[in-house]
C-alpha cells in the first residue's frame, strides 16, 4: 500500500462531468489499497473570472482581499469532488488550506509555504478517507488567507507529498507527460519516460508550461518523486506518464539532450554608448530590479573609445515599463547615447544533463542554426543548458531543426 498525492488542474476540474471522471479515477486508486490525498485547482477560467470581478470594483485590487476572493475557486472544487466521491460510495473529506493548516508567509498573492500540519490528515487517511485539499492557498500566522501565485496548486501538491512523506506525487494535466518539445510545433516529438529534476527545472523556466517552476524546485529540494500524467486518458489505456526523479535514480546513461524548450514572451533592450567603467551594470539594472522586473540574458560588449553597449532581455509584458525606466533614469543619470529595443525575439534552448560529459553540443547547435540562415543575437549557458535569442519569425524552424539535429525524433 502506498501513500499517493494526486493533483488535478483546472481543465481536469472544468465541469461537473469532468469532476465525476476524476472521482472515478481516485476511487480506482483507492480500491487498489492506496491512501490518496487529492489537491485540486479551481475550475478552468474561474480564477480569471474572479480577478476580473475584483478589477471592476477596484482598479488595483487590495492584495489581502484579492486572496480572500480568488481562494474561493478551489473551495468550490474540493466540495464538488468530495460530493462526487461520496456519490459513488467513497468516504471523502475536503480541506481548505487554512483547515489543513498550510502555514505561509504574509506575501499576499505570492506567498511561500513555511510549514504544514499533517496530523489531522493522517488520522483521516488511517480511517480510510480520501483527503481533498484546496490547492493554491494557505494561511499566515495572523490567520489571513494567502495564495501562492499562479500555478500554486502544483506547489501545494508537492509540499503535501513532502510533509506526508508520500511515495509519489502525481500531477494530472491535459497532456500525458513531458515531451522532447511541443508536439504542436514538432509532430515527431516524443514523450519522455523520465527526466531529471535539473532538466525539468530548466525546461519549466525556459517556457515549458507542463509544471510550475516552484513545484519542481520544491520536489527537488525534498526529493519528492514526481510523475506527470493525463486525466483525459480512457480507463484501461492509461500510460505511465513521465517520471521526474534524481539523476542517480536512473540506471541508464542519460541522452546528451533531453529536450528543446522555447519562450515567445521575450523582449530585448539595449543601452548604447554608456561609460565603460566599474558599476555600470548596477546603474543600468538597479532601477529595473527596484521595479520588480526580472532580467534574463545579459550581454555587455567589449568597451571601445571609453564606452560600451549593454543588452538584456525581459518578459515581453514588462518591455514598455522597462524601456520607460531606462529612458527616464538610466539615460539621464548614466549618460547613455540612446536606448533601443526589440519585441520580436524569442529564446530557444537545448537542455540535457548529458552535455556535462559530451563536448561539442554548443558548436552543433550553432552550426545547425547557421545552416538554416538563423542569426543568433544572444547566447546564455549553464551546465546543462544552452539558450540562444533569435528573431521570432524563426522560432518554429529553429525548434524543428534542433530537435532533428540532436536525434530527439528517433
Amino acid at each position: 500500500m502506498a501513500l499517493i498525492v494526486q493533483k488535478y488542474g483546472g481543465t481536469s476540474m472544468g465541469s461537473p462531468e469532468r469532476i465525476k471522471n476524476v472521482a472515478k479515477r481516485v476511487a480506482r486508486w483507492q480500491s487498489q489499497g492506496h491512501q490518496i490525498v487529492v489537491v485540486v485547482s479551481a475550475m478552468s477560467g474561474e480564477t480569471n473570472r474572479l480577478i476580473g470581478l475584483a478589477r471592476e470594483v477596484q482598479a488595483v485590487p487590495d492584495p489581502r482581499e484579492l486572496d480572500v476572493m480568488v481562494s474561493t475557486g478551489e473551495q468550490v472544487t474540493i466540495a464538488l469532488l468530495a460530493m462526487a466521491l461520496k456519490g459513488i460510495g467513497v468516504d471523502a473529506k475536503s480541506y481548505t488550506g487554512a483547515q489543513v493548516k498550510i502555514l505561509t508567509d504574509s506575501s499576499h498573492t505570492k506567498a511561500r509555504i513555511l510549514d504544514i500540519e499533517e496530523r489531522n490528515m493522517r488520522a483521516d487517511l488511517d480511517a480510510g478517507k480520501v483527503i481533498i485539499v484546496a490547492g493554491f492557498q494557505g494561511v499566515d500566522e495572523h490567520g489571513a488567507i494567502t495564495t501562492l501565485g499562479r500555478g500554486g496548486s502544483d506547489t501545494t501538491g508537492v509540499a503535501l507529498a513532502a510533509a506526508l512523506n508520500a511515495d509519489e506525487c502525481q500531477i494530472y494535466t491535459d497532456v500525458d507527460g513531458v515531451y522532447t518539445t511541443d508536439p504542436r510545433i514538432v509532430p515527431e516529438a516524443r514523450k519522455l519516460d523520465r527526466i531529471t529534476f535539473e532538466e525539468m527545472l530548466e525546461m519549466a523556466s525556459l517556457g515549458s508550461k507542463v509544471l510550475q517552476i516552484r513545484s519542481v524546485e520544491f520536489a527537488g529540494k525534498y526529493k519528492v518523486k514526481l510523475r506527470v500524467l493525463s486525466s483525459f486518458e480512457e480507463e484501461g489505456k492509461e500510460t505511465n506518464g513521465t517520471l521526474i526523479t534524481l539523476e542517480e535514480d536512473s540506471t541508464m546513461e542519460q541522452p546528451i539532450i533531453s529536450g528543446i524548450a522555447f519562450n515567445r514572451d521575450e523582449a530585448k533592450l539595449t543601452v548604447l554608448g554608456v561609460p565603460d567603467k566599474p558599476g555600470i551594470a548596477y546603474q543600468i539594472l538597479g532601477p529595473i530590479s527596484e521595479a520588480n522586473i526580472d532580467v534574463d540574458m545579459i550581454i555587455q560588449n567589449v568597451g571601445h573609445d571609453g564606452t560600451t553597449d549593454f543588452s538584456f532581455t525581459v518578459n515581453r509584458g514588462d518591455y514598455e515599463r522597462a524601456k520607460k525606466i531606462l529612458e527616464e533614469s538610466v539615460k539621464q543619470h548614466v549618460g547613455a547615447r540612446s536606448i533601443i529595443g526589440d519585441e520580436k525575439i524569442c529564446k530557444v534552448s537545448a537542455v540535457g544533463v548529458g552535455m556535462r560529459s559530451h563536448p561539442g553540443v554548443a558548436s552543433q547547435m550553432f552550426r545547425t542554426l547557421a545552416e538554416e540562415g538563423i542569426n543568433i543575437q544572444m547566447i546564455s549557458t549553464s551546465e546543462i543548458k544552452i539558450s540562444v535569442v533569435v528573431d521570432e519569425k524563426y522560432l518554429e524552424l529553429a525548434v524543428r531543426v534542433l530537435h532533428r539535429a540532436f536525434g530527439l525524433d528517433q
